[in-house]
């Protein structure tokens, strides 16, 4: 039986009088994707930052790398050395140094962790061609695009060959080309068994990424699964979507009764329900509306648990 990489244990951070994460617990298995979802200021960056010794809990405890109950582990921010040799990290903010060039950045970060040049020169060609950047060696990080420059921190974050990277919303501000290389990249670490924690606000990204996901709203866990688990244990299988001018009337129409659920979002009245096709039949009597059929996702479960309220940052 393997032992999990890192175990999360009541964790609680207050600022003022905001709770911003509430008695959060969970672990990572070796191997594993751990997707963290919710609004603004759920409490998915202070996670983060607590796991990585940069904020401290006000409770709760961060253990790495325990091996069953009579090795406990090392525990965050009191062995921060030793767990950061096994850790790769990629924040949201942009940290490479525009001084060096991309392969002077991956060796000079490789010498924070005590690497000698010798033993990490060897490494870089093959971080560099893992990140698509060979070409792009003797460049600075202001001649890249942002796909690269997200790229190239995924390589830095590599250097030491981590156990465990943590990734706080890797794609943010990239087009959907540079996210698409960027899953692919993430994947085949995956498929090399690394662990990964992720924090994202694409929920298309926690799909094809994650294994199992945490839903934060207001710091407290909310909801804990597989993707398809939570959408067939929250949802309604099927989602019609319909929009165009007089849509907002179906709220009042008969039409309501042959839906589960029924919201309105903007122009866009969506229906849940567990059998749309009486639902589409009825909607042939309202030619001058259009409609999307499709089944439930994660974008549905999250605004499902988390409500559809535009929130601030903060």
């Amino acid at each position: 039986m393997s032992h999990p990489l890192v175990v999360v244990q009541g964790l609680s951070k207050r600022y003022g009088g905001a709770v911003v994460v509430d008695d959060l617990s969970f672990a990572i298995a070796p191997g594993e994707c751990l997707g963290v979802i919710g609004p603004n200021g759920a409490g998915k960056t202070t996670t983060i930052r607590m796991c990585l010794g940069l904020t401290a809990p006000d409770a709760g405890t961060v253990r790495y790398f325990p091996d069953g109950a009579t090795a406990p582990g090392l525990q965050m921010p009191r062995d921060a050395l030793a767990i950061k040799a096994q850790l790769g990290v990629v924040s949201q903010s942009d940290t490479l140094d525009p001084d060096f060039s991309c392969f002077e950045n991956l060796l000079v970060y490789g010498r924070y962790f005590g690497m000698r040049a010798a033993e990490i020169r060897p490494r870089i060609p093959a971080l560099l061609d893992f990140a698509a950047l060979a070409h792009k060696a003797d460049s600075k990080p202001g001649e890249l695009s942002g796909g690269m420059r997200r790229r190239l921190s995924l390589a830095r974050a590599l250097v030491n060959d981590p156990r465990l990277l943590l990734l706080d919303e890797p794609t943010t501000g990239l087009d959907p080309q540079a996210r698409h290389l960027m899953w692919e990249r993430l994947q085949v670490l995956l498929q090399q068994g690394k662990s990964i924690l992720l924090t994202t606000h694409f929920m298309d990204e926690a799909e094809r990424l994650c294994s199992r996901l945490l839903v934060l709203d207001h710091g407290r866990k909310i909801a804990e699964g597989r993707p398809r688990e939570l959408i067939a244990e929250y949802l309604e299988p099927d989602v019609v979507e319909v929009y165009g001018v007089g849509a907002a009337a179906l709220l009042d129409s008969p039409l309501k009764a042959l839906a589960a659920r029924v919201e309105l979002s903007g122009e866009t009245v969506f229906f849940y329900t567990h059998d749309a096709q009486p639902l589409l039949a009825a909607l042939a009597t309202w030619p001058q509306l259009r409609t999307l059929h499709r089944p439930a996702n994660l974008e549905d479960l999250f605004l499902k648990l988390t409500g559809r309220q535009i929130r601030e940052d903060g």
